[in-house]
């Protein structure tokens, strides 16, 4: 171990990539938002196939995919007069994927409203 602490065969990643992660993972905290990223990473649909999923409204699934859309983790296509959306960001689908399959499959969620996750 280096004079710094830091394990000499780890590459640290420049500090620019911890704002543009914890904006991420903030972007992410929405429960919608999660919940629309999860649905996108088992394919492609429309905003009134998504709102129907997810519980919400049209226009605020709209609202949201606009978000994710700026922020680069989701994609749109226009087909006649719909706009299908999809998953862009494999990286991020997969982190999102393994934490909410995680959580699904162990019950987990109580711990984690209380802050107590193991």
């Amino acid at each position: 171990m280096g004079a710094d602490g830091r394990d000499g065969s780890r590459r640290y990643p420049a500090a620019e990539v911890w704002g543009a992660s914890a904006a991420v993972f903030g972007l992410l905290a929405n429960p919608m938002r999660l919940h629309i990223l999860w649905d996108l990473s088992h394919g492609e649909c429309d905003v009134s196939q998504l709102a129907e999923r997810v519980g919400g409204t049209p226009q605020a699934v709209s609202q949201h995919l606009a978000k994710l859309k700026l922020a680069g983790l989701v994609r749109v296509r226009t087909e006649g007069r719909r706009r299908i959306y999809r998953a862009n960001e494999p990286r991020v689908t997969a982190a999102v994927l393994l934490m909410v399959e995680g959580f699904a499959t162990g019950d987990r969620t109580q711990q984690a409203s209380t802050g107590a996750v193991a």
